[in-house]
């Protein structure tokens, strides 16, 4: 069941940037609007911070902005980011005890390119501490009313999780409490989100957008990008969140800004489709696998080709994964030790035992777990017997991916496995990690990857239909997925008994 409006919570964020522009509606009514429904539907678990005084003074800002008549492409447009990217005006915690309390005294890049083109933030979004996890259950932070950390719900059956570790991200988008928003992807964190609560996500390629200021998971893995409900929308947030940082980011690539907007109604046909069979093996739902099918057809219609190729190592990007981003986990979160900033152990001995202490009582225990996990396999002994072959089998899936871009100008398939679970369902992190198969190749082979809503399988839940791009082809992902989305109206449903 879905329900319809046309209030300001219904608008695109095209359709709200042009009623600013042209003075239908102010910032600030525009924000207050959001910030009351974020409150309303706090039960959603979404939000883990507000501050309304900072986000009325920047909509009041956009307002005499707009007044001029030379506004950005956001100028008012609210949005709210992910908790792992650091804010000035709010606290981050990255999801984590580690750092409660945690004000920033800077802004990430993504959160300062995003001010730059006028968009007024909301507030800070539940996610997996330190964004590990698929589920989003993971979190230690309570979020905006609640007394003590509770998992983020999905909107279209509280039951069943958001998925991670974008979740709070996700969420917010499909239950209209943000037009966009911004999420990370790791392992697949802003697509298998995407995917389980209907809406779009992309990552673009690696180095794309700037990690300054985004709390490290991965190193060379972790990339920004946007969550909204269309691919014109995610196109618009994408060209204000790119370029290049180089004094600041050291992966960040000299790529110029483009403008992903301006071929998105570029005629697709002839468009050569990718279907990987080892996306379709046994592990793949059949009701997923239906709807994915049925998008695939849809894509036929529209006159592009579906072409059959191989991605032979797809099962190894999920050993491969979970060696290489819990070793590089290791690393960056060791400077989470009491000393500088956020937790410190009350009560200790001498300075061993305050690290010890405090590292116990900060992290949660999928932290935990892939701390020691990175540190075996760096340790002596096993570092060439597991990290060193990690990354030569990553190389190879890189050139898997080349190998198929011979043959086709775009990948296509499932996002996730299955539909979103059930709270509390997958207990044993193995079964969490397999969620991540389908996600998890781009990922390593740092290419950009969209979910977009491609239908519904068991009990009415969203499926996400993957798209995955050669190096820098983000426009032509951004262009499947609005004729797509031109031709079909799943993107524009909603879950029913959210209206404010």
């Amino acid at each position: 069941m879905t329900s319809h409006s046309t209030d300001l919570h219904d608008l695109s964020v095209t359709a709200l940037a042009e009623q600013l522009r042209t003075r239908q509606v102010s910032a600030v009514e525009t924000a207050q609007h959001f910030l009351n429904r974020a409150k309303a539907q706090h039960t959603l678990g979404a939000y883990v911070a507000l501050n309304e005084e900072a986000t009325l003074a920047q909509a009041r800002a956009a307002d005499a902005q707009l007044a001029t008549g030379n506004a950005g492409t956001l100028t008012g447009v609210p949005i709210a980011h992910k908790d792992i990217f650091v804010t000035r005006d709010f606290p981050t915690t990255a999801g984590s005890k580690m750092l409660a309390g945690y004000r920033s005294p800077f802004d990430a890049t993504v959160v300062t390119r995003l001010a730059e083109a006028g968009a007024v933030t909301l507030g800070k979004l539940n996610c997996d501490e330190f964004a590990m996890g698929s589920a989003n259950e993971n979190s230690a932070v309570a979020p905006i009313g609640f007394d003590a950390p509770a998992p983020v719900r999905n909107p279209w059956d509280l039951s069943r999780v958001p998925g991670g570790s974008s979740g709070g991200s996700a969420v917010a988008v499909a239950a209209r409490l943000a037009p966009a928003v911004t999420g990370t992807d790791t392992g697949g964190s802003i697509r298998q989100p995407a995917s389980f609560c209907g809406i779009t996500g992309i990552k673009p390629t690696y180095g794309r957008a700037s990690r300054y200021g985004m709390i490290a998971f991965a190193s060379s893995l972790d990339q920004a990008g946007p969550m909204a409900r269309s691919a014109e929308d995610c196109a618009l947030l994408l060209s204000a969140m790119c370029g290049p940082d180089l004094d600041r980011d050291s992966t960040s690539l000299d790529r110029p800004v483009e403008n992903f907007g301006a071929t998105l109604n570029n005629d697709i046909a002839g468009l050569r489709i990718g279907v990987p069979a080892e996306f379709f093996g046994d592990g793949l739902s059949a009701d997923v696998r239906a709807a994915v099918d049925a998008a695939l057809q849809e894509y036929v219609k529209l006159g592009a080709k579906l072409v059959p190729i191989e991605l032979p190592r797809t099962e190894l990007s999920i050993p491969v994964y979970y060696i290489l981003a819990p070793a590089e986990a290791s690393s960056n979160l060791s400077r989470f030790d009491g000393v500088k900033f956020g937790h410190r152990a009350k009560g200790y001995t001498d300075l061993v035992d305050m690290y010890k202490k405090t590292r116990a009582e900060g992290f949660g225990d999928e932290v935990k777990r892939r701390i020691m996990i990175g540190a075996y396999v760096l340790s002596e002994g096993y570092y060439d017997a597991y990290y060193l072959q990690a990354q030569k089998i990553r190389r190879m899936i890189a050139d898997d991916f080349q190998a198929a871009f011979q043959h086709c100008d775009v990948i296509a398939g499932p996002a996730a496995p299955t539909v979103a679970w059930q709270l509390g369902a997958k207990s044993d992190p193995l079964a969490n990690y397999l969620a991540d198969i389908y996600t998890l190749p781009a990922s390593l082979a740092g290419l950009p990857g969209l979910s977009l809503p491609a239908g519904f399988g068991a009990g009415g839940m969203p499926v996400g239909l993957q798209l995955i791009g050669n190096y820098f082809r983000e426009g032509q992902l951004l262009n499947a997925a609005h004729r797509f989305q031109q031709a079909t109206d799943f993107h524009l449903r909603q879950p029913a008994g959210l209206a404010l």
